[in-house]
């Protein structure tokens, strides 16, 4: 792969990552307009220092499919730790008495979704997770950030390190990742998950890949099923 390469996706990324925070701060979209639908229901966990509205353009699409979308509020731009996360997200699954969820996350959000999955209470009522450009091994990046935010994703974090060990619900996880990330070094293959490699580049920009889209539709038809039996 090529430094140009490299280069021209990187600029590309932070561009669309840009756009979007932008119209994420100017957007009044109230997180109720997207929760109807009979489809499969779907809870998005948005990525540090994001708030829902960042991915705004993957909750349309999703429901557009027929799909209510719940986003949790309180999470603000997401820089309270992975796990009390986790537990704002359950509150959610409980308040709306959600079942059959399918999370989709971006990046952090794939931390705290599979923190759910394997410590929460609420577990049960979540199917499976479409994480995208998610650190589930950390990044080495972060020893060399300021913010003690970023630095959490360290890969001896004791968070990232208790999630790496709980490998029996990564077959109910599809990992979707660009194959350069500039946040990820190491990418975000996951042992035992489906694990969909995008040959683009970016850590933002691929939450616009239709793939991301097809994934979740492939995990709900699949939940229906299961769900129906």
């Amino acid at each position: 792969m090529s430094l140009l390469r490299r280069w021209v996706w990187w600029t590309l990324d932070y561009a669309y990552a840009g756009v979007w925070q932008a119209r994420a701060f100017l957007n009044r979209t109230r997180p109720s307009a997207f929760w109807t639908g009979g489809g499969v229901p779907i809870v998005v966990i948005p990525g540090v220092y994001e708030t829902w509205k960042f991915l705004q353009p993957l909750i349309v699409a999703l429901h557009e499919r027929g799909h209510p979308v719940h986003v949790v509020d309180p999470l603000q731009n997401n820089r309270i730790p992975v796990d009390r996360a986790a537990r704002l997200v359950e509150q959610h699954l409980v308040a709306h008495d959600l079942h059959d969820v399918i999370l989709v996350a971006h990046s952090k959000g794939g931390l705290i979704g599979k923190h759910l999955m394997a410590f929460g209470a609420g577990a049960a009522r979540v199917r499976g997770m479409v994480a995208v450009a998610s650190p589930f091994g950390g990044s080495r990046y972060a020893a060399l950030m300021v913010s003690a935010t970023l630095r959490s994703f360290s890969p001896r974090n004791a968070t990232i390190l208790a999630l790496a060990r709980e490998t029996a619900i990564n077959a109910r996880i599809t990992s979707v990742y660009a194959a350069f990330d500039p946040h990820i070094p190491g990418g975000s293959e996951l042992a035992g998950a489906k694990n969909v490699r995008l040959e683009t580049g970016g850590h933002f920009r691929v939450l616009a890949h239709p793939r991301v889209v097809g994934e979740v539709a492939a995990m709900a038809e699949h939940a229906h099923g299961h769900a129906a039996h």
